[in-house]
């Protein structure tokens, strides 16, 4: 506990134990909290580029197209135009999402992966700034271990279990991004009760996966995500990385009591754990017989799936 600290802000205190990332697409939510990095998705690329504040850079991605350009490679550009915003701002990197609708086709991916690679270096940023995010399918995970071995650092995105974890760790992925409040709104839902603390679900995932990846020296950096509420966020100081919503940075900017270190790697290397290892057979089993993530994971990828189809309609008209 920092008691001599009391009077930095929550925030500032989490930042001691962890590198605090804003999940947003919205360039002034970055600029107030100065985060390490930002990550961004399709549905926050979609809300951001209704913004009016931001058309200029829907405009320009299509401006700077190819005219023979493909609607899904606008989409590319798109996403790395607010990139390269975002990459001017943060003093890290930024993760880009490959299209979901590949998220079972490892061929696409890779592909996909390379196109976005490759218009940021154009654009003069070097790939080590990049994270290519990637849904942790079996498919996506043999992806980006192809991808890693290349020289793209991943992000693999929509983890719900730990299963997903230990094939991304097993295939030395740069870092992985559990969804914590998503999985504690599957469990309120299934439970009919609300959980706080270290006995929320999301919370304790995350845990078991920090724990093992230290306690067995892997390299893959873990990043909680999609929180719900300041609670989750304080369970987890220690966390290699936290990505967190511009509504929950304010939160924590705004209180001033003393954060406590909950994870750790030292007493994570001293854990008594087995260590286990998934081949696509018992991978796909063990996600079978994991329903919160099995539905999580599918939820996700229609969801991201259905805002890169309204993302193509806006450029469509834009186009036009």
């Amino acid at each position: 506990m920092l008691a001599t600290d009391v009077q930095l802000s929550q925030l500032d205190q989490l930042k001691q134990f962890t590198k605090v990332v804003a999940d947003t697409g919205d360039f002034s939510g970055i600029k107030e909290f100065a985060p390490q990095d930002a990550t961004t998705n399709p549905s926050l690329i979609l809300k951001a580029a209704a913004m009016p504040n931001y058309e200029h850079l829907v405009d320009k991605a299509i401006k700077d197209a190819p005219r023979a350009a493909t609607i899904p490679e606008i989409i590319d550009r798109l996403l790395v135009t607010f990139g390269l915003e975002i990459l001017a701002i943060v003093p890290g990197r930024v993760s880009s999402e490959v299209d979901a609708r590949l998220s079972f086709d490892r061929v696409a991916t890779i592909t996909k992966a390379k196109a976005i690679i490759e218009l940021y270096e154009k654009a003069g940023i070097g790939r080590e700034r990049v994270l290519i995010k990637i849904a942790s399918t079996w498919e996506g995970i043999q992806a980006a271990t192809q991808l890693q071995k290349a020289g793209i650092n991943c992000n693999l995105t929509l983890l719900f279990s730990f299963a997903q974890a230990v094939a991304c760790a097993d295939g030395g992925i740069k870092l992985i991004s559990p969804f914590v409040g998503r999985i504690l709104d599957w469990h309120k839902k299934n439970s009919g009760r609300d959980f706080t603390g270290a006995e929320d679900p999301g919370v304790q995932s995350v845990t078991q996966i920090y724990t093992y990846y230290k306690r067995f020296g892997y390299k893959t950096e873990v990043m909680g995500a999609s929180f719900r509420n300041k609670g989750e966020i304080l369970e987890l100081a220690g966390c290699d990385l936290l990505t967190i919503s511009p509504n929950l940075l304010a939160e924590l900017k705004a209180a001033t009591e003393p954060v406590t270190r909950k994870l750790d790697p030292g007493t994570a290397a001293s854990a008594k754990l087995e260590k286990v290892s998934f081949d696509e057979k018992s991978f796909r089993f063990a996600l079978n017989e994991d329903a919160m993530a099995t539905e999580k994971t599918a939820e996700g990828i229609r969801q991201f799936s259905a805002d890169i189809v309204k993302l193509e309609q806006l450029i469509l008209q834009k186009r036009r």
